[in-house]
């Protein structure tokens, strides 16, 4: 074996790539889009001088990857920008929860509700780097530390709802549990919908939750100059079907694909295996997300001013408000009152928007492949807790699921997750043998793999290290 080609430049693709090449293998990526990248893409969408990130933006699995934390990525100039606080969250009276970055001031934040933030959060804050590198793994493995992730799952197997109503007594602790509880894309009534809420929230003690300075492209630019210093190849503009993939394929050729299992099933045709093609026709996709990107003449004008010091602000209410939002999406209806997730990222990063202007990066969760437009109903929520919202407006870039998926095919009906992040698609990512398609010299490396979506590269280093692994 002397060639490896990877199909798809996500960050996982990039991180198999450069594991690949860190082998001795000569890397070729193949990229659909003229920008590589996939999620992880800062483009011009609205006016010139204003950078919006296509997919993700706010990044705690990425400063804190155990992957990225091996590359030198800030000698291609990554750099991570962090507000004064990781999150707010505006309520109805003016104010607004912030989740500060130091564990100790729940306290002051929460009430009485500090005391078990920090019961839940310490453990895992306090044995971060351990934390991941139990579950930034292929699934199928002892875990290093038994006892801390047996402690955890008691927990984080748990609906939102369920953990929200016995831990919390105060609407304020419940309602910052929300937000963060809300990235699962699950219904709070669903077994690990808690998970991404402790998760996530203790990542923002731990690591932050910062944005990379420029933009999310930024990540992708580092990773893609650290690739070709190890002799790795980049090509854009260059999809790769049945046909494309037919010339590239060698006897000695590994075959990596940074995309949607369907998406290696049909390419891969009759080559992968049928148990493999009928697991991909099954793998049940994430909710869709409905974004908008707006050029703003001003920042937000928030009620409460606290949400001014941070990157990302959660708009949706109580907990109760924020259930019933995700709840209808589940069901398969648009929520008249959804739950939005906000970055602001040009009030810390002045190379995002001309001076003295802005940007906002906002969507909400919608069934996926929905084509109801919900700009009204995501701006008339910002609207209800930053009043004159729209006469900062000018100009914005409507992204519905389809939309996005014809910018990123891996984007499938707008499922930004790779997939349900289910208690069965815990295990079954999409199958039970995760990054192998049951065919020699092909894997899946994509966000449909273990550990799952967001910007860490783990999914694209696991997927590289067991193919490598099997084909010596």
């Amino acid at each position: 074996m002397t060639r490896a080609i990877v199909v798809g430049s996500g960050p996982n693709g990039l991180a198999a790539a450069i594991v690949l090449a860190q082998a001795g293998l000569g890397v070729e990526v193949y990229e659909a889009e003229a920008e590589p990248g996939g999620g992880a893409r800062s483009l011009p969408l609205t006016r010139p001088g204003f950078v919006h990130d296509f997919g993700s933006a706010v990044h705690p699995f990425a400063v804190g990857s155990p992957f990225f934390k091996t590359l030198p990525l800030e000698k291609y100039g990554l750099e991570w920008v962090h507000g004064s606080a990781p999150i707010a969250h505006p309520l109805e009276d003016g104010t607004a929860v912030v989740l500060e970055r130091e564990l100790s001031a729940a306290d002051r934040v929460l009430g009485l509700d500090g005391r078990m933030w920090r019961t839940l959060m310490q453990p895992l804050v306090e044995h971060w780097d351990d934390f991941l590198a139990d579950t930034m793994v292929p699934l199928m493995r002892m875990p290093r530390h038994p006892l801390r992730m047996a402690r955890f799952a008691l927990h984080g197997l748990q609906p939102a709802r369920w953990l929200a109503r016995n831990e919390f007594g105060g609407e304020r602790g419940r309602a910052l549990f929300a937000g963060i509880a809300g990235h699962s894309l699950l219904s709070f009534d669903r077994l690990m919908s808690g998970s991404a809420g402790l998760v996530l929230g203790a990542a923002a003690h731990a690591v932050g939750w910062p944005v990379p300075r420029g933009g999310s492209g930024s990540i992708t630019k580092a990773l893609i100059a650290h690739l070709e210093s190890l002799g790795g190849k980049v090509f854009t503009s260059r999809r790769i079907d049945a046909k494309a993939w037919r010339e590239l394929d060698g006897e000695k050729t590994l075959t990596l694909f940074d995309t949607s299992p369907r998406t290696v099933a049909a390419i891969g045709g009759e080559r992968v295996s049928a148990g493999f093609r009928k697991a991909a026709g099954k793998f049940e996709a994430a909710p869709g997300v409905f974004k908008i990107d707006y050029a703003l003449n001003a920042p937000v004008p928030w009620k409460a001013w606290d949400c001014q010091r941070a990157i990302t602000v959660h708009v949706g209410g109580t907990f109760e408000e924020i259930a019933a939002a995700e709840e209808a999406v589940a069901r398969g209806r648009c929520a008249e009152k959804p739950f939005v997730l906000a970055a602001q990222p040009s009030l810390f990063d002045e190379t995002r928007a001309p001076a003295g202007k802005h940007v906002l990066w906002a969507y909400c969760h919608v069934p996926n492949g929905s084509k109801e437009d919900m700009t009204q109903r995501i701006e008339a929520q910002i609207e209800r807790f930053a009043p004159g919202f729209r006469d900062c407006v000018l100009e914005r870039s409507v992204l519905p699921p389809g939309m996005l998926e014809r910018m990123d095919a891996n984007l499938v009906g707008g499922d930004v997750a790779g997939g349900a992040m289910t208690l069965r698609q815990m295990f079954f990512r999409p199958t039970l043998a995760g990054y192998r398609t049951g065919t020699r010299g092909l894997y899946l490396c994509s966000a449909s793999t273990p550990p799952g979506g967001a910007v860490h590269g783990m999914c694209g280093a696991n997927a590289a290290r067991v193919a490598l692994r099997e084909w010596k």
